[in-house]
């Protein structure tokens, strides 16, 4: 059986969610910009991935944000 989602995962991916949504982008879209599989993508916004600094960084950069805003 599956594990839940860390709380912490969750809550980054809903705002990754969020602010590609709030951007009119698709994931793939996105996913492109950050150098980052679509899949992948959709773990994290899932909230399944526990993702490197360095993919944290790839996100802020697509979105032109720092990545202490990714967890605001």
């Amino acid at each position: 059986m599956p594990k839940a989602p860390h709380p912490i995962l969750k809550r980054l991916g809903a705002r990754v969610r969020e602010l590609r949504a709030a951007r009119g982008w698709s994931q793939e879209e996105f996913a492109d910009i950050c150098r980052i599989d679509r899949s992948y993508m959709s773990g994290i916004e899932r909230g399944v991935r526990n993702i490197s600094v360095l993919h944290l960084a790839r996100l802020a950069k697509g979105f032109g944000v720092s990545i202490a805003e990714l967890f605001e």
